[in-house]
């Protein structure tokens, strides 16, 4: 794949979420400095900054823009820096174009930064060594990598050719991979038959065959049913434990990073505003929980805002009723409820990881 070529622009200014502003990165504290895992990924102010030719409409404007050409900016990465520690996998994410592709494909050689600095496993991506490419992988959930005509095995066949994994090893873990990934029947079906998750699976094949000892993973689920994100999850966690392969992983289901990922580090405009601990971020935009009562009998909707004070009403159906209440007067609110209502059954829920991440990109932002 040809990388665009470099450009060089002054960096605009990119205004951030007020209320993400006082959270930073913690390192955890050790006995010693030794003792904890090496960096293994440094990224030190990635910037990236691509240039487009805005064409004006017509004839005419085409004429025009031989001689006076209007150019747009576009930032998509500002002064990102981050490290990430040999065997983690870190969740990288934000919303559409806030720059997770852009970072990745640097990360991984693909894009040359406009400024900045990063190596990998000691090397800096963007030289393109081979020594580098053989211990790295880079999969993108929307490219295929895979020979669109031929069965997923020749394509994989090829791959180990490639990078010169012997035939016994090949086999070895092309047999491993595949029955974890429940494929193991699809591997002599052409690629275009294949289902999008048995295709997915496949391309994850391709990308761990030669045992990388880092994975960039840009939504490596999108698309797939509930099994096969289940499955995709299941894997990763097992091959990371097994060979402690560090890992970047990109994804719009929370339900990948909150299986896979103790660290987040969230994306905007470009710009890093959060770095650290996911249980830290779910507690700072998760500060209540729903509490669900389902009613023996009717009950005055009215008269129940008044019984539990401050905690909203947010969902009203026949006898059963739903209260968003603030964490630390859960206890309260339940006790109010047991006391002043016929309750059948009385469940109390957290905050899904979705709508926390919708609390943390919809928060107010600084001018």
């Amino acid at each position: 794949m040809r990388a665009p070529a470099m450009e060089t622009a002054l960096l605009p200014t990119t205004r951030l979420h007020k209320n993400l502003l006082p959270l930073e990165r913690r390192d955890t504290p050790g006995p010693s400095a030794k003792l904890r895992p090496r960096t293994v990924i440094e990224a030190r102010g990635l910037t990236r900054i691509f240039r487009t030719y805005k064409k004006q409409p017509g004839l005419g404007g085409a004429l025009r823009g031989l001689f006076h050409r209007r150019i747009e900016e576009t930032v998509a990465a500002n002064d990102v820096s981050f490290e990430v520690a040999e065997g983690e996998i870190v969740g990288f994410l934000g919303p559409n174009g806030a720059g997770k592709t852009t970072t990745l494909k640097m990360l991984a050689g693909l894009l040359h930064p406009t400024a900045g600095t990063a190596t990998v496993l000691g090397f800096v991506p963007w030289e393109r060594r081979s020594d580098y490419q053989r211990q790295m992988a880079l999969l993108l959930g929307q490219k295929n990598q895979l020979w669109w005509d031929l069965p997923a095995r020749d394509s994989l066949q090829l791959n180990s050719t490639i990078y010169g994994i012997p035939r016994a090893a090949f086999e070895r873990t092309l047999d491993e991979m595949s029955h974890m990934l429940h494929v193991s029947d699809k591997l002599d079906v052409m690629v275009r038959e294949l289902s999008l998750g048995e295709r997915m699976k496949m391309e994850l094949i391709a990308a761990l065959l030669h045992r990388p000892k880092v994975l960039f993973l840009d939504e490596p689920t999108i698309g797939l049913d509930v099994v096969s994100q289940q499955i995709v999850r299941e894997f990763l966690r097992s091959y990371n434990q097994a060979y402690q392969t560090t890992i970047i992983l990109t994804s719009h289901y929370m339900a990948d990073i909150e299986a896979l990922c103790r660290r987040v580090i969230i994306i905007d405009r470009g710009q890093i505003c959060f770095d650290g601990a996911l249980a830290e971020i779910l507690e700072r935009f998760a500060d209540y929980k729903f509490i669900e009562v389902t009613t023996e009998k009717q009950v005055d909707s009215s008269r129940l805002r008044h019984l539990v004070g401050s905690a909203k009403l947010v969902d009203e159906r026949g006898g059963r009723l739903k209260f968003k209440v603030a964490r630390e007067d859960v206890a309260a609110v339940c006790k109010v409820l047991l006391d002043q209502i016929p309750v059948h059954d009385l469940t109390i829920q957290d905050v899904s990881t979705e709508e926390v991440f919708r609390n943390v990109f919809s928060s107010p932002v600084r001018n």
